[in-house]
């Protein structure tokens, strides 16, 4: 109790004695340095000594001053005296004129001339600015000349307790784990006074808390909040409301506070095992379900969030461990039980499974507290299902020879349905992979039949599908590949493996090698290819040629003799007979061309024609052909141009050049009609409707063929020559064929878009007596007015 009221009486008399300490010596300030000798010739000063003392060494300015005080804030009915300035020249009269600058002289702080007074004319704030730099003069009332240096002083604002505290970053916002001991750090505050942090307690700050107890603490002086509860939980609160207070003057009565808030939100860790949410599951599932179809979902709720929810799940005990599986769904945390592998109503009806959940993120500080796992039984029944008929075997391989008779039974297929019903099953062959239908199948028993001959060297693989198909629901389908391999049989005789012409040079030795040929054979025995070659019986006895076989399964062609001459004999033929080694064997004969040629030294072939004789020396046939090529071509290009520089376009109008007759065209062109958009557009006023039909031409020539006149007798001499040409003109002007033709343009069309049709009198059959313009009321006002003018110039005709 005598702590309190010390307190109390300490926040009452504080700033009263404050206030005496800073106005009273304001008030009375006067030079500081009063002791000081005053220079010689100076009068009486405020230490009373006389001018006329003997002086000491060093002399001094007559007055000095160091610093004034000025409370803030201070308000009263007349201005603050500040201070007074006064100097020991001063001797009591008016003569001596006190001069003010500096900082706010004038408008601040204004000085009694007479007195030196100064007295602050505002309410100053010492956080708008703590002090003021002026300067003083004591200068002659009457000249205003300086009696003295001007000097600098200093007016200080003295502080006082006018500003609370201020939390320049709240409100705040933390977060502490949950489940934390007793003095966990939360956070740290911060609050800011304006006041003086050097004079007295105004900025001296004390922190509390007002709201959030008893869940957190702060220390007083560093404002760091703890935490004050052990284990407080999350998923019981999760987010705390605090109020913080800021106090000045050391947290004593009358000083000025500031409060802020900090929500602090509990941050989950992992203290809450996952829980199924029933103990017992029951799924069904149908017998046909693919593969990876998910078949049931089960939920382990974890009152945790985030990383600290997460669940595994696995089958850990159960007859279908290897039948079904069980996965995570990241998004909902569900566990997923898919199939693994395909069911059996049949075999097996109902399964039991045990899973468990267990949390992926375990906090080793927590699990003394149990298991963070949980288990639950899932029962699985499976339902029936009209399965499709099932293949005895996934895929069948048949071989069958390529000689096989049609219709004969290559192989057979099975299959049979798994339902208890076991419908019957039908066989049929997919035509899309028997588009030649070389195939067919017994619907009932399976067995594919041969429909046509085989042949292995054109195709040696045939792949078709079989489809089984119930009878009793015609949906259930199954299909299976089935492969056909078509083996060999020797049905082809062997030949050469391409047209030989064997050359002999006539310089040529006996037994030289002329040819080395090969053979051939589409056939593809086991034991490869061993081919026999002999000549004919006729020809065994050949004066000319002999064979060899080789070991490489060759044949070489030798010559018996030299001497052979293109003059002689230019070409032989030797037919040779080639046989397999199959059973039965095949065999053909071939027929080799050898043809004689001459050689050089070195055997190589130069010329096998015998022309070659006979050619100049040094130029052989390919040269002479290519040169009688060349002559060819260039008579070709001579006549091509000589065609084109006789070809011309003939003229639309035959015009004669001597023909010095006047050419006079005649144009009773009519307008375009309503359509004619263009100027001379006749493609415009082309009927479209008879575009496929006859037009006439502009400019041609007439078809029909003018007979020709017959030959004028010599005229006479003396006959008149006007007569004459009168004569030719009339003939001229007669003749159809003769130029300039007529030109006549016909417009039986003026378009579709006018309502009234045509207007033209070209097509008209009757004459304009016999025309009747009363239709013309009919199609509007405008085209009754036309009929009426019509209808008046015809009576008037009449008339």
């Amino acid at each position: 109790m005598p702590e309190r009221l010390t307190e109390m009486l300490m926040d009452v008399w504080t700033p009263l004695i404050i206030l005496w300490i800073t106005v009273l010596p304001s008030i009375y300030m006067a030079p500081l340095n009063q002791s000081e000798i005053l220079p010689s010739g100076s009068s009486m000063g405020l230490n009373g000594l006389s001018g006329e003392q003997k002086v000491l060494n060093r002399s001094k300015r007559g007055w000095v001053w160091n610093q004034m005080f000025v409370l803030e804030e201070f308000s009263g009915p007349e201005p603050i005296l500040v201070g007074r300035l006064h100097t020991d020249l001063d001797p009591g009269s008016s003569k001596i004129k006190y001069i003010l600058s500096g900082d706010g002289a004038g408008t601040i702080f204004v000085i009694n001339d007479k007195t030196g007074d100064i007295h602050a004319m505002k309410r100053l704030d010492r956080e708008e600015k703590a002090e003021y730099t002026l300067t003083a003069q004591a200068v002659d009332g009457d000249t205003n000349k300086p009696l003295e240096p001007p000097s600098e002083f200093i007016i200080k604002v003295q502080d006082i307790n006018d500003n609370a505290p201020e939390f320049l970053d709240g409100p705040y916002h933390a977060t502490v784990p949950e489940m934390s001991i007793v003095g966990t750090f939360v956070t740290k505050v911060t609050a800011t006074d304006a006041d003086d942090p050097v004079y007295g307690n105004s900025a001296k700050l004390v922190y509390s808390i007002l709201e959030g107890q008893p869940y957190f603490s702060i220390e007083p002086h560093t404002a760091i909040i703890k935490t004050a509860l052990p284990n407080m939980d999350r998923e019981a609160k999760e987010e705390y409301f605090v109020v913080i207070q800021a106090k000045d003057m050391g947290g004593h009565m009358g000083g000025l506070s500031g409060t802020t808030t900090v929500t602090i939100t509990l941050t989950d860790v992992n203290d809450n095992p996952p829980k199924f949410a029933q103990s017992l599951y029951h799924f069904s599932v149908m017998e046909d379900i693919a593969l990876g179809e998910p078949i049931g979902r089960v939920k382990a709720n974890d009152l945790d969030i985030g990383e600290n929810a997460k669940s595994s799940y696995d089958i850990i005990e159960g007859d279908g461990m290897d039948i079904f599986e069980i996965t995570s769904d990241v998004q909902t945390q569900d566990g997923i039980i898919r199939l693994r592998k395909p069911l059996d109503f049949e075999t097996k009806k109902s399964y039991t499974l045990k899973v468990e959940a267990a949390n992926v993120h375990i906090d080793p500080r927590f699990i003394s507290g149990g298991p963070f796992k949980d288990t639950a039984t899932v029962k699985i029944v499976v339902e029936d299902a009209d399965e499709p008929p099932v293949f005895s075997s996934p895929t069948y391989l048949l071989e069958v020879h390529e000689n096989v008779a049609i219709n004969s039974v290559i192989g057979q297929v099975t299959a049979h349905d798994p339902d208890v019903s076991s419908s019957p099953i039908r066989f049929s062959i997919d035509r899309h992979t028997d588009l030649e239908r070389q195939f067919n199948i017994n619907a009932d028993d399976g067995k594919i039949t041969l429909a046509t001959a085989l042949d292995r060297e054109t195709n040696t693989w045939h792949n078709i599908t079989i489809v089984a198909t119930e009878t009793r629901n015609h949906s259930q389908v199954s299909r299976v590949p089935v492969a056909i391999k078509v083996l060999d049989v020797n049905d082809n005789a062997p030949e050469f493996a391409s047209e030989h012409d064997a050359f002999l040079c006539e310089n040529g030795k006996p037994g030289q090698v002329i040819q080395t040929i090969s053979a051939i054979d589409k056939d593809d025995p086991k034991n490869g290819h061993i081919f026999l070659y002999s000549l004919l019986p006729e020809m065994v006895n050949n004066p000319n040629f002999t064979i060899k076989k080789n070991e490489d399964n060759t044949l070489s062609i030798l010559a018996k003799h030299s001497g052979f001459s293109r003059q002689t004999q230019e070409v032989y033929l030797l037919p040779i007979i080639i046989s397999d080694s199959g059973n039965p064997p095949m065999s053909s004969t071939s027929t080799l061309t050898i043809r004689v040629c001459g050689c050089s030294s070195d055997g190589i072939v130069q010329s096998c024609n015998v022309e070659a004789y006979v050619l100049p020396i040094g130029l052989s046939m390919g040269a002479l052909i290519a040169i009688l090529a060349c002559i060819i071509l260039l008579l070709v290009i001579v006549v091509l141009f000589v065609t084109l520089r006789r070809h011309k376009n003939e003229p639309l109008i035959i015009k004669d050049e001597e023909d010095v007759r006047e050419n006079i065209i005649r144009y009773d062109d009519e307008g375009g009609g309503e359509e004619d958009t263009e100027a001379f557009d006749i493609a415009t006023l082309q009927n479209p409707d008879g575009i496929n039909g006859f037009l006439p031409r502009k400019d041609i020539k007439p078809d029909l063929q003018f007979m020709p006149r017959q030959g004028l007798a010599p005229v006479p001499n003396g006959v008149d020559v006007d007569e004459f040409i009168n004569v030719r003109l009339h003939e001229a002007d007669n003749d159809p064929t003769a130029p300039p033709y007529d030109s006549i343009q016909i417009y039986g069309y003026e378009g579709r878009g006018s309502v009234a049709g045509s207007l033209s009198s070209l097509e008209s059959s009757t004459s304009d007596s016999d025309q009747n313009f009363d239709y013309l009321s009919e199609w509007g006002p405008r085209f009754k007015r036309l009929g009426e003018l019509y209808s008046v110039g015809e009576s008037d005709k009449e008339t």
